[in-house]
Formats: C-alpha cells, structure tokens, sequence
C-alpha cells in the first residue's frame, strides 16, 4: 500500500501519544501530509492505568479515538497498523497492513515494560502500560480473591491474597496506594466471607528511596503514607526470581504470592531497522538536540524514546508526559523550519514538577521553588490529570468517578470482564 501522491512533503508519524499528538497537531494546516500509524485507535493516558487495573475507572474513561481528535484537521490521515521494519535508504516502512512511504519519519513509540531479560518473571508477573494489560490487571486481581474464597489450604489462600508490587516509581507507589484502599474501603464488603486483613501488599523498590527522581522529602512522605494504609515497603530491595508462586528478593529471602505487579521499569519500544550503535541503555535512540535520529536526516524520535544528551540532562531526559508533548510540540515547528531551508532550534525542556499519589487526600508535588504534600497536593495532582486527559467526555466521567468514589468509599467498576488466563497469553493477544 503506497500513500496516495500529493504536491506536498509526507511526514509519517509512528505513535499516537503524548507526542504524536502534540506533532500532529502542530502540522494543522500547514503544507504538508501527515499520516499517523498506531496499533490501538485510540489514545492511552497512561497515568491513570492504574485506577483501570484497581477498578477506580472504566477502561474508556482513560482512552479516546485518535481519529475524533483530529477529524477537522486537513491533510491527516490515520491507519491502525502494527510497524514491522523501517527500511530508511528506500524512505519506507514496513507494517501489517502494507508499505508506507515517507519524506519524514517520526517515532513516536514511547516506551514498554524492561523485564531485564528475565523471561521467568516476564511471563509470571503483570505489567501495566497498555489499557489490556490494566485489564487483565484487574482480572487477575479479583480471580485471586474469589478464589481465595473457596481455597481450602491455608499457604495458597495466604498467596492468593498477598500482592506484591515491584518498583516504586510514580507507578508503582499509586498502585500499591490504590490496592492499600481497595482493600481498607471496598473489599471488606464486597468479601465478608474472608479475612480481608490478612491480605498483604508488598512494595519493593531496588534503591535507597521510593519515588527516587523526587525531593527526599516527597520520598519520606510517600513511604509514610503508604505505611499508614498498610502497604510493606521495602527499599533497597532487588528481586531476583519470580516462578509465579514465590518472588525471590535480595538472593534469599521469598514472599510466597500469586499476585506480582511489575512497574521496575522502562524501555524504549524500538522497530527493527535502524543502527543499533545509535541505541544506548534503556533502549532509547541517540538524537541531536532537535530529536533528529544521530546519522539520519530524515528520520525523528521524541518522548520516551528519544535519547537527548543536554548540560540540564546529561543522561537523558526524564520518561514523563511533558517531555513527550513539548518536543512534539517543537518538532512541529522544527519540521517546518527545516522545509523553509531554516535552522532548527533545540529543544529546552521546561520542567513543570512532578507530583504523585498515594491515596485519599494523600500525595506529594514537587515544583522547582515550592515542595507541599497531603491533600492540597492530592486536589493538585487531581486537577494537572483532568486537565490533560484527552477530550471533554473524558474530563467528565473521570470527575464523576472520583467525586462518586470519594463520597462513597467505593469503586465501581469491579467486573471480570474477561478472564485472565496466564497460560493462553501470548504477545498477539496481548497487543489486542
């Protein structure tokens, strides 16, 4: 499949992100065509996946059709398709559905989940970075309590409702803070035929801290807040081995769990095809400092992919929204420059802070001149995340779910919509 010819330069974009967005966006009636590949048709926002996977949200709630975002943009078009290969001396990529042509190419890819090769712990735990995951997620979680219900051997029972949760970044404090009130607030209810204070949650974090990138002051807070909802939290803790029974930490010591939530980390979701000297640690594509592919001078990688060496950033910039959606931004404009024979400007990223949460009126923000945590920071961590998420509907049905599970002490969306079953995943599925 070849795009259709037009008079002016094809920008293909690869990723329907924070950052692909962002780009498209900037293209809006400028002279050139924009194509945008993705495998989902829709837009993930991926910092509330875990409300999804603890039953806070709708899984519709967190996503919305990228072809409503920009139906009255000119000269856009979309494709559901899986990218195979990037062939960049023919200027062609290589997907499911067809070849597609381009003048330039942007990667928008993002990142996925760094199991570190351990392949044991790949197919035993549960990651959490695409809207199915976050379901099965939840699936996992309520199969293990009814079965907990019937279970007859104290040791499995004991598995099934202990929940450990690796890596304490922004993710996997929310998460473990989310499964702390499920259980504190709804399960008790929801279960009164068991012993819901039995049930543990572990979070086990490799470093010194929790929330490492934040002030020692956010990290301090946080712990306290997660210990005060009863979540074990364990630093300096490296996970070892997980054989979907017992989870080894620290070479010897085990937890006997059925339940493990992987949030240890990142890497950049690479397509086959481009020079892997340029690919450093994490995954991520060497870029110059206006996120052109070092050695390509067509092709551009932003957000979580981008590798961008800078006096600010000398290892790279930070794997957050803001990143992906100010170079996308830029490499708009960047793009038209470069047509208009201009120089391109570098990127400078602004950093506006980052904020996590724990709870109920429980989270920490930190901003360049101003720390503050407990509930004003939660009202503000609530207000930056309504106001990025995508499209009005959106907006409103999160509110509506917060402000009814606030008041409530409930969530609403406990289904097993499909069940999760471990020995019939496969990658395919999982995509889908």
């Amino acid at each position: 499949m070849k795009n259709k010819n037009t008079q002016f330069p094809k920008v293909l974009i690869i990723g329907g992100g924070f950052g692909g967005i962002q780009l498209a966006k900037k293209l809006k009636n400028k002279e050139v065509d924009v194509l945008m590949l993705d495998r989902h048709n829709y837009h993930t926002f991926q910092p509330l996946l875990y409300q999804v996977a603890t039953g806070g949200l709708e899984p519709d709630s967190i996503a919305f059709p990228l072809r409503k975002v920009f139906k009255h943009q000119k000269r856009f078009n979309f494709r559901v398709a899986d990218v195979l290969q990037i062939l960049p001396n023919e200027k062609k990529v290589i997907t499911d559905i067809g070849d597609y042509d381009y003048d330039y190419l942007v990667l928008a890819t993002g990142s996925e989940t760094n199991f570190f090769g351990q392949k044991e712990i790949e197919h035993f735990s549960m990651p959490m970075k695409t809207v199915p995951e976050a379901l099965n997620m939840r699936s996992l979680i309520l199969q293990n309590l009814e079965e907990a219900l019937i279970e007859k051997d104290p040791i499995r029972k004991e598995a099934l409702m202990t929940f450990v949760v690796v890596g304490g970044g922004p993710t996997g404090v929310e998460t473990a803070g989310a499964l702390a009130e499920l259980k504190n607030h709804v399960l008790v209810s929801d279960y009164p035929e068991l012993d819901i204070a039995t049930m543990k949650i572990f979070l086990l974090e490799g470093s010194e801290r929790v929330l490492e990138p934040f002030s020692e002051q956010a990290s301090a807070k946080a712990k306290e807040f997660l210990e005060d909802l009863g979540v074990v939290v364990m630093e300096k803790t490296r996970v070892n081995h997980y054989d979907g029974d017992t989870i080894t930490y620290n070479t010897t010591e085990k937890i006997t769990t059925k339940g493990v939530i992987w949030s240890a980390g990142v890497k950049g979701a690479l397509i086959p095809g481009l020079d892997e000297a340029e690919i450093v640690r994490g995954g991520r594509i060497k870029t110059t400092n206006y996120n052109k592919i070092v050695n390509y001078n067509d092709i551009f990688a932003i957000g979580d992919l981008a590798y961008m060496e800078t006096k600010e950033f000398p290892t790279g910039h930070p794997g957050v929204a803001q990143v992906a959606i100010q170079q996308g931004k830029q490499l708009g404009d960047n793009l038209i420059r470069i047509l208009n024979n201009e120089k391109p400007l570098d990127f400078d990223y602004f950093d506006k802070g980052s904020m996590a949460t724990v709870g109920r009126n429980k989270a920490v923000v930190d901003l360049k001149y101003w720390k503050f945590q407990g509930f004003f920071a939660w009202l503000t961590w609530m207000f930056i995340h309504l106001l990025f998420l995508v499209g009005f509907r959106n907006k409103a049905v999160t509110l509506m779910n917060w402000i009814i599970n606030y008041f409530s002490y409930d969530r609403g969306t406990r289904v097993i919509i499909r069940k999760f079953n471990r020995e019939l995943m496969t990658e395919e599925t999982v995509a889908k």
